[in-house]
């Protein structure tokens, strides 16, 4: 894909999805395909899925203040029933890691990335 391709498909994402958009183009940029907002599980709808040689289920947690465990929870959730890699996408500086949130995505294998504009 060229570059020229990939701008545009990270215009397209962030003018229809904002700031999930923008974390799909990052992904897209990466060499993933990428679905937003289309694969639902039991726990809820999972904000991104991207697939290369693997396959992760992000969700994007944009409040500010702690991040409550339940999240974690709830991405693992997610992910195990599409056979695939959590991922929380912490939105800003807003969100706030707590060391029981650190700890239960260790024991969850949840990975925590933090994006930004």
């Amino acid at each position: 894909m060229s570059l020229a391709e990939i701008r545009f498909i990270q215009k397209r994402l962030e003018e229809k999805y904002a700031e999930v958009g923008k974390i799909a183009g990052k992904y897209v940029e990466a060499g993933y395909t990428v679905s937003v907002k289309q694969t639902k599980t039991h726990r809820g709808v999972i904000d991104i899925v991207a697939r290369k040689e693997e396959t992760y289920a992000i969700d994007v947690y944009k409040k500010t203040g702690p991040v409550p465990v339940s999240i974690i929870e709830e991405i693992a959730e997610k992910a195990k029933a599409i056979n695939a890699k959590p991922v929380l996408a912490l939105w800003g500086r807003g969100p706030k890691v707590t060391e029981e949130v650190l700890k239960k995505a260790g024991e969850l294998g949840v990975k925590i990335k933090r994006f930004s504009d």
